[in-house]
């Protein structure tokens, strides 16, 4: 796709640096949501700022708005990734589950040399709600590259199908069909949230059952129909499918926990819902996000790629 046509203004002045540089922390909002990759994302706004400064200042001082221009330069260039992360991730080891966030509060200390650190600013990441939820991106996963990028940019953003059209190459009634069947497949596959107080009771209880090795427990605490989803992208150790049913999750958990002694559990909030860390020696080894129906857990997505688990890996983590 070609990049969006200049409009001649009256102001060939370039746009002040603050508002171009302002516009990141709502790219890669964007970027993680079309991408479920926080590292994706950052490339996707990387090649985005590449191509406004290829221009010259000129041609930067003749667009309109800077944020639409980079918005839809970096819808076009999420939906070219999203195209050959479907070719890379069919080749992956394991299932792929989108990379998981923590919370502001609990995001990782940047060690910047021997004497002090920093924590990472989360203005520059992403804002937490319920179109970042594991559930939600899991169902996003399941979409068409198009029908993602128009139902996040409609839906979530709040762009109009004409500016959607724009971006996704297509006609503004195309892009309607495209958000209106994403929304289909959201519907048709989400339980009414939990309160969140009700799902950190829950999340509590299983980590206190697992530490315990309580499997009547932990069967109790699972739907009878729940599923584990483990992804190692085949650098760590894990299932390679989907561990299906109660007892045989409960039974696998309590193998981890007799493999590593040592293993230490904490409560984390993951994508904005309540969720585990699993740290071996210290060290992040697991990020468990959950999702619940009339009480019980009925999805587990354990994120053991040590790719995906950056944000939780320095000291601000643990």
């Amino acid at each position: 796709m070609s990049t969006p046509t200049i409009e001649p203004g009256h102001d060939l002045s370039e746009p002040d640096l603050s508002v171009v540089v302002g516009e990141r922390r709502r790219l890669i909002n964007l970027g993680y949501r079309l991408l479920g990759s926080l590292s994706e994302a950052e490339d996707a706004v990387q090649e985005t700022y590449a191509r406004w400064y290829a221009m010259s200042p000129r041609q930067r001082g003749a667009v309109d708005s800077p944020g639409a221009w980079l918005t839809t330069v970096a819808g076009r260039v999420c939906l070219d990734m999203l195209g050959s992360a479907r070719v890379r991730r069919e080749r992956y080891v394991g299932p792929w589950i989108p990379e998981p966030l923590p919370d502001r509060a609990e995001w990782a200390v940047v060690h910047t040399d021997g004497d002090r650190s920093e924590t990472v600013d989360p203005a520059d990441r992403v804002t937490l709600d319920e179109s970042v939820n594991m559930a939600f991106l899991v169902v996003l996963e399941s979409m068409t590259p198009a029908e993602r990028v128009a139902f996040i940019l409609h839906d979530v953003f709040r762009y109009p199908f004409a500016e959607v059209a724009e971006i996704v190459g297509r006609s503004p009634a195309a892009c309607r069909q495209l958000a209106s069947s994403a929304r289909r497949r959201i519907g048709s596959s989400r339980a009414p949230a939990a309160p969140v107080a009700g799902q950190a009771a829950l999340v509590r209880d299983f980590k206190e059952a697992w530490e315990a090795k309580d499997i009547k427990a932990l069967v109790d605490l699972l739907d009878p129909e729940a599923t584990m989803t483990a992804d190692g992208g085949g650098l760590v150790g894990t299932v390679l499918r989907p561990v299906e049913g109660s007892r045989l999750i409960a039974q696998y958990l309590i193998h981890i926990a007799d493999k590593a002694p040592g293993l230490t559990l904490l409560e984390r909030t993951v994508n904005g819902r309540p969720g585990l860390v699993a740290q071996d020696a210290g060290v992040t080894a697991t990020v468990a996000a959950f999702d619940l129906a009339d009480g019980r857990i009925t999805r587990i997505w354990a994120v053991r790629n040590p790719e995906k688990l950056r944000p939780w890996t320095e000291d601000g983590a643990s």
